[in-house]
């Protein structure tokens, strides 16, 4: 494998870890060391900051398919954690 393959899965790689780590925090799937739904929407949110953040500090320097790999892990981030925070403001929420 060359240094650049190995960049590629390892970048790949990184973009899915704090991806399952905002959908775990949302509690859209189970913890899986505990095997239960958690909801933490803070932590979600510094999730999805340090993709935003990767994503500003690499733009230039990822291929096509990097980018785009990237750009969709963020926009079902987002999308998601926007219907989760739309939960907690629905009227009859419980709290």
């Amino acid at each position: 494998m060359t240094p650049e393959e190995k960049n590629e899965v390892l970048f790949g790689s990184l973009v899915m870890m704090f991806h399952a780590a905002g959908m775990q925090q949302m509690g859209k799937v189970k913890n899986p060391a505990t095997d239960t739904l958690e909801r933490n929407l803070e932590a979600a949110q510094m999730s999805i900051d340090i993709l935003d953040m990767l994503q500003a500090k690499t733009t230039g320097n990822l291929t096509d398919e990097e980018a785009k790999f990237l750009q969709n892990m963020l926009k079902e981030l987002k999308l998601n954690f926007v219907d989760e925070a739309a939960k907690d403001k629905a009227p009859g929420t419980p709290s």
